[in-house]
């Protein structure tokens, strides 16, 4: 088709294999939106076409993308507020016919499979991102998540497990609460504690925690949605090598960190002697 139709904070491209998504930069565009800037979505990714009424005066011209198409949607998982949903574009009821129009030619383009797909097939946001939580600043460089955590916002469980990284092949999945429904949080779902009982958040050291207007959706989810791509395409864990011995730098670095907890008094004396053990006996 080729044709542009434009709305309120979107305007939708349709070419003959996607849909080009192009979100306005403006007070008024929810912020999510303006993250997200643009997106691609292949035809293949679209289960269907909708023209709703909606509110004051407009109408709701709505994609539905197929199940586990979109790494954004998966992570996402339903709890999206309206004014979000990147699939919207919320037109004035006087252009109705016109939308009206490039729905069916978009359903004459679909082959109307809603059947869940094997693949994402929407492209994630681009990594590197980051965000600051409650407790810790989240980073991602496609390789690997990391958590820094804050003196004045993480836990005592979390300070004594020092700073993490997780390599995505050594992760099963990601789990996201958004700040404006639960208590939020970003938790990544280790490959060796799939079955596990987790820890509440503030007390995991493979989550951070949201709130205060920290963890934003606009930051929060495209962060993990672009690490949830990463996972998938990551594919089965490789089989394990046997452990080289630890950098000794790397040993004396976690010795001193340990140290400072221990001045802190979030460490007591009997766990720096056994920990600082433990880390000399890896050497």
């Amino acid at each position: 088709m080729g044709d542009v139709l434009a709305g309120f904070h979107a305007a939708w491209e349709f070419e003959s294999d996607s849909v080009l998504i192009r979100f306005e930069r403006g007070i008024r565009t929810p912020k999510l939106l303006q993250a997200l800037g643009e997106r691609r979505i292949p035809l293949e990714a679209i289960a269907g076409v909708t023209l709703t009424q909606g509110k004051r005066g407009t109408v709701v011209l709505h994609i539905a993308p197929r199940p586990g198409a979109d790494p954004l949607m998966e992570a996402a998982a339903g709890q999206l507020k309206e004014t979000s949903d990147p699939y919207r574009l919320v037109l004035p009821a006087d252009r109705e016919t016109l939308a009206e129009y490039y729905a069916d030619e978009l359903r004459a383009l679909l082959t109307g499979d809603d059947t869940p797909a094997e693949q994402f097939l929407v492209a994630p946001p681009e990594a590197p991102l980051h965000f600051k939580a409650y407790d810790a600043k989240a980073s991602f460089d496609g390789k690997a998540v990391s958590f820094r955590w804050f003196w004045t916002g993480a836990s005592s469980a979390k300070w004594k497990a020092g700073d993490q990284s997780f390599p995505v092949t050594g992760l099963s999945g990601v789990e996201w609460r958004s700040p404006e429904v639960f208590e939020g949080h970003l938790r990544l779902v280790r490959r060796d504690t799939v079955g596990a009982q987790p820890a509440q958040p503030d007390q995991d050291p493979a989550a951070v925690v949201f709130g205060l207007g920290y963890g934003p959706v606009h930051e929060s989810l495209p962060f993990a949605a672009s690490v949830l791509a990463a996972v998938r395409a990551a594919g089965p864990a490789p089989a394990p090598v046997p452990a080289d011995r630890r950098d000794p730098a790397d040993i004396a670095e976690r010795i001193r960190h340990l140290g400072e907890l221990h001045e802190a008094g979030l460490v007591t004396d009997e766990e720096f002697s056994t920990k600082k053990a433990e880390l000399l006996a890896e050497l």
